[in-house]
């Protein structure tokens, strides 16, 4: 039975913030399928696209804001792995304004990954990954995306609670044709 991309946004799915759940309109596109396309803010208030990166490995470092501990820690460790990794471009997205983004990025010295901002898009719901309620309703969960320079995804984690740093060494294991 076919379900169109739509109805699959619909589903909602839960995952725990801190021990205490949270329920996500949607569910993260499944391996093997085409990364929906979507264009969000950059520090510079222009818009980036997934088009803009064809022909390389994209990893999405999604996270709902970049103010707090794990999420800047997600940052930190990807700008990293990022500068390791050939043909790949890291991604770090939220809903943080891209003023916030840009701060932290010279606060903390981050070169070798691309702050974007979804405040003004509908990234959350394409990607199945807005949370629905609680305090943190209309943020993005803490997920990671790897797309093939094909541009399909090779490599997806909804982080099963968001108070947690996703799997790292799975998300570049990926990238390096390990997983």
């Amino acid at each position: 039975m076919f379900i169109s991309p739509f109805a699959q946004q619909m589903k909602e799915s839960t995952v725990l913030a801190g021990g205490k759940p949270v329920h996500i309109v949607g569910t993260l596109p499944a391996k093997g399928s085409v990364a929906p396309a979507f264009s969000l803010t950059d520090n510079s208030m222009k818009q980036q696209s997934l088009s803009d990166y064809k022909g390389k490995y994209v990893l999405l470092n999604i996270f709902p804001s970049v103010d707090t501990g794990v999420c800047s820690a997600s940052v930190r460790h990807f700008n990293e792995d990022a500068a390791k990794l050939p043909n790949t471009t890291v991604l770090c997205i939220s809903k943080d304004l891209p003023f916030a983004q840009k701060r932290f990025c010279g606060a903390e010295g981050i070169k070798n990954v691309v702050m974007l901002s979804d405040f003004r898009s509908d990234f959350g719901d394409k990607y199945g990954i807005k949370i629905a309620d609680s305090a943190m309703k209309g943020l993005l969960s803490r997920a990671v995306v790897v797309i093939n320079p094909e541009g399909k995804i090779i490599y997806e984690e909804q982080v099963s609670d968001i108070a947690n740093e996703p799997n790292y060494d799975a998300a570049i294991a990926a990238i390096n044709g390990k997983s």
